[in-house]
């Protein structure tokens, strides 16, 4: 009795998995880009409000805050040369240093959140409503914009946690990594975009 065997071949397209990926960056920059043409138009019509308004903003936790993603994209590229170099251990350490640096930042910006709200600054808030025009709109743009990239460092602990499971399983390796790569460049986005933040707010004292 002859029996036919059924090859299954798993077809890997890294070149499709990247330009999706890029293409979804790209829909994430045109968000905000379009916060940022915002923010600048009126900036310019509340230039001298904007700049007191900066004033209650924590110079020294926004840098620090800079500091700690700045150093969250190295680990995040290291830990992609170390699988791609077949050291999984090490790859490992980076990427739980990765996710780390992401919750210190997380922390830091609670702690500067929840200063705000005890002084009444926040949307709503009674020490908001007696300031000018453009003291309002500077703040309800710095909750907004550095709300919205919060939200876009959780996503990207959870999609880093995902890469580490992956890791540990072996589902990400020295010869399939492309995942861990998609998921560095979603979390260099996320710096990238505070970079241009932290200029925005913080650097108007």
């Amino acid at each position: 009795m002859n029996t036919n065997s059924q090859l299954v071949t798993h077809h890997r397209d890294d070149f499709g998995s990247k330009m999706g990926m890029w293409l979804f960056l790209f829909t994430e920059l045109i968000l905000f880009g379009g916060l940022f043409i915002m923010y600048m138009v009126y900036r310019v019509e509340y230039t001298e409000e904007f700049h007191l308004a900066a004033k209650e903003l924590n110079l020294a936790l926004g840098t620090l805050n800079t500091m700690i993603l700045l150093t969250s994209s190295l680990t995040m590229v290291l830990s992609i040369v170390a699988i791609q170099r077949g050291s999984k251990k090490l790859s490992v350490f980076y990427l739980l240093s990765t996710i780390g640096l992401a919750l210190a930042f997380m922390v830091i910006k609670a702690f500067e959140w929840g200063a705000k709200f005890s002084h009444g600054i926040y949307p709503g808030g009674e020490a908001l409503a007696n300031l000018s025009n453009g003291e309002v709109i500077f703040f309800g743009l710095y909750f907004v914009m550095t709300g919205l990239h919060a939200l876009h460092v959780l996503i990207g602990v959870v999609i880093l946690l995902f890469m580490l499971i992956f890791l540990l399983r072996g589902k990400i390796n020295q010869e399939n990594n492309i995942r861990l790569e998609a998921g560095g460049l979603y979390w260099h986005l996320v710096d990238l975009i505070w970079i241009f933040l932290f200029p925005l707010f913080y650097l108007l004292h």
